[in-house]
């Protein structure tokens, strides 16, 4: 594998670490801001608003450059938005200041994938989108507790210092080992990147991404009192229990990378069925100490198995314009993050028990299954228009366009 990917994952820890940090510092900015803890809770859910309106507007809006520059160019704003973030001076100004940090995540992971796609042989593409989120996997095992302590210990400011550091060792990183004669945007620009959303097969990996995701959304936002209230934990312990979920996340990412080069649709399939299950075991599971553990693990690997071959899907579909596309499904996944947390706060409030929303969280998963079968037969009805040489592309896409995407 090219050593440019490990730019790209230093690129995800960065940004890995910023947008889950906050979970663990709300107490501390809620304190030293003189806010509530559901009004801090708000800092999240600016974030999430940024990357869902900066992931395609800035991938458009970058169609026609250099994806080597435009890679730099996010992270610029990345480091920015941190930077603005340790110094604001009140509530209002880090609201603004997380908005911003928000905003060129999902352009960097989209525009990052098919960079990472294009400096690999065919074979490998899965493989090498699945190692550029490996930053973002190895920042729930490292980065995210370290900055969280690196907060308690120093200052919340600390913690946005730290995590700017991060992202300029990642431009300097891009700079290095992005090769200047790769990863170019297309000739036809903005207006090829817009026509490929109008596949209905881009739509349904759109909406696959949104239901699987928002299955693991669903559970993991309310973990923590499946484990203090059913597992038994102390409050103590959940850092560490968080980090496993972290260790699973990075284990079925790297095996969705590998497994989706030789069978993407099914791992997809074995993956969403994988959730489903685990989840609807969450209350079997969580009533143990080590059933708890084990919980945590096995939700990472499922929930994560999927990653890289709906990325990649989506890049195929779209594959006369894959960076909007692919940004877009950066911004499916933070919509799935803020979905599932709100269906899955439903069945809690409702009174059905501590693990309910990881019952929800399966129901969203078999909605999941039937949106990528729905997605697997509109490919099959395709496929005799294409003559079976398309894997899963988009018929409307000419063929010279997607043999040009598969040479970039």
């Amino acid at each position: 594998m090219p050593l440019a990917l490990l730019a790209l994952a230093v690129g995800a820890f960065g940004i890995g670490t910023t947008e889950f940090v906050m979970m663990g510092l709300l107490p501390d900015v809620a304190d030293d801001l003189h806010v509530s803890i559901p009004t801090a809770g708000h800092l999240v859910s600016a974030y999430a608003l940024g990357v869902v309106i900066g992931a395609p507007l800035l991938a458009a809006a970058t169609a026609r450059m250099s994806r080597r520059t435009v890679l730099i160019s996010l992270m610029g704003l990345f480091v920015a938005g941190n930077a603005l973030s340790s110094l604001a001076p009140g509530y209002d100004s880090l609201l603004a200041a997380r908005f911003v940090s928000g905003l060129p995540h999902g352009a960097f992971f989209g525009v990052g994938a098919v960079v990472a796609t294009g400096l690999v042989a065919p074979e490998r593409k899965a493989r090498s989108v699945s190692l550029m989120f490996l930053g973002l996997t190895v920042a729930n095992i490292a980065g995210v507790p370290v900055a969280t302590l690196m907060g308690q210990h120093l200052g919340w400011r600390a913690t946005f210092l730290g995590v700017s550091a991060i992202g300029l060792a990642a431009i300097a990183s891009l700079a290095l080992l992005i090769p200047h004669d790769r990863g170019q945007a297309p000739a036809a620009g903005l207006r090829r990147e817009l026509a490929a959303l109008r596949s209905l097969p881009v739509w349904l990996a759109l909406g696959t991404t949104v239901a699987g995701f928002g299955a693991l959304f669903s559970a993991y936002s309310y973990i923590t009192p499946m484990l203090t209230d059913s597992a038994g934990y102390a409050d103590s312990s959940v850092t560490l229990l968080l980090a496993l979920f972290g260790v699973g996340a990075t284990i079925g990412n790297l095996l969705g990378g590998r497994l989706a080069d030789h069978a993407m649709r099914p791992t997809l399939f074995a993956g969403l069925t994988s959730l489903a299950l685990v989840l609807a075991l969450f209350p079997l599971l969580m009533a143990t100490a080590w059933g708890g553990a084990l919980a945590v693990v096995l939700l990472g690997v499922a929930a994560f198995v999927t990653g890289s071959p709906l990325n990649l899907m989506v890049m195929e579909k779209a594959a006369a314009g894959p960076s909007l596309a692919s940004s877009a499904n950066q911004a499916a996944f933070n919509m799935a993050n803020a979905g599932g947390a709100w269906i899955g706060g439903l069945a809690l409030a409702a009174g059905f028990g501590t693990t309910s929303p990881a019952l929800a969280g399966a129901a969203l998963a078999v909605l999941g299954l039937a949106v990528a079968g729905v997605a697997a037969a509109v490919d099959a009805r395709r496929a005799p228009r294409t003559g079976g040489r398309e894997r899963v592309v988009a018929t409307h896409v000419p063929r010279a366009a997607v043999e040009a995407a598969a040479r970039r």
